[in-house]
């Protein structure tokens, strides 16, 4: 299990320069990479993402190259020949228009875009891409080093937070029998009551087929025993997702989901004080696994 954020960073020396490569991961919904390099190693990009990608199942890396090379390159310059001559007519048409006394000068044309251009020899990509990947791949060991580190701290505290939420799921069981009990018991010393305040003959002998059913019927309605099922299910789906080698974050949030759906169906169906409370109590942990799975890739 890893978080999604961390920083790693490699060197690479060679006889022609030295490589540096950084990466910085932060959390992001899906897998993004985006790579940033000397123009010379441009072409260098689509390799440095697939070799980032092994790694990064979710999240957003930025990786940054630069290059130092010990023997600078030879400059050359080149005139676009074919720019200038374009330009030099349309500043001979410009003077004839606005009838100008000027003639186009040399300095002129040279300060045109693109007219003059120097570049840099371009480095051998070849010869670099070794540098670069080494470079790369010791990044990559300190990146998921510190992601694994941060993920099993985080698992840490979920851990603590799923037996949180065990032990209230218990809680809850324990206390449904008492509901419909408590109901069976108010609904008995109403009924009396009412017999009582009709001066009903039969106030002492309550009709107790009936009030049974009632009390099943109540009993039904109030029934969690599936819900509660269910979250014990989700639960140890949780615990199982630490061993898991491939990306979990998804599959954590889905689960969050559907244990947040059975305890919103525990606390509308118990119709009781004290398992609203611990519904409550049990969606205060949810919110804050959910805030820590949003950290895991």
């Amino acid at each position: 299990m890893r978080s999604m954020t961390g920083y790693g960073r490699g060197e690479e020396a060679t006889g022609a320069g030295r490589v540096v490569v950084e990466l910085r991961a932060v959390n992001h919904r899906f897998t993004e990479i985006g790579v940033r390099l000397p123009r010379s190693l441009a072409g260098l990009e689509d390799r440095l993402k697939r070799l980032v990608g092994t790694e990064v199942g979710r999240g957003r890396v930025d990786v940054l190259v630069s290059l130092e090379e010990y023997a600078g390159r030879q400059a050359t310059v080149e005139v676009n020949q074919a720019l200038a001559s374009a330009y030099h007519q349309a500043l001979l048409e410009i003077k004839r228009l606005l009838d100008l006394p000027d003639e186009p000068r040399l300095a002129d044309l040279v300060a045109l875009p693109e007219v003059v251009l120097v570049r840099d020899a371009e480095a051998e990509v070849e010869t670099w891409w070794p540098a670069v990947e080494g470079a790369a791949r010791q990044a990559l060991g300190q990146l998921v080093a510190m992601r694994e580190a941060e993920g099993a701290a985080i698992w840490q505290d979920l851990a603590h937070r799923i037996g949180n939420l065990e032990q209230i799921i218990k809680a809850i069981e324990v206390r449904a029998p008492a509901v419909v009990e408590a109901y069976h018991r108010r609904l008995g010393e109403r009924v009396e009551e009412l017999l009582r305040g009709a001066g009903h003959p039969g106030a002492a002998a309550i009709d107790g087929t009936r009030l049974a059913t009632e009390v099943a019927l109540f009993a039904e309605r109030a029934n969690v025993t599936e819900e509660l099922v269910r979250a014990e299910s989700h639960l140890e789906q949780l615990r199982k997702c630490e061993a898991m080698a491939e990306p979990v974050g998804r599959r954590l949030d889905f689960i969050v989901q559907e244990l947040n759906r059975e305890f919103n169906t525990v606390g509308a169906k118990a119709n009781d004080a004290e398992i609203s409370r611990l519904v409550v109590e049990a969606k205060a942990e949810l919110e804050k696994v959910r805030e820590q799975i949003q950290n895991l890739e």
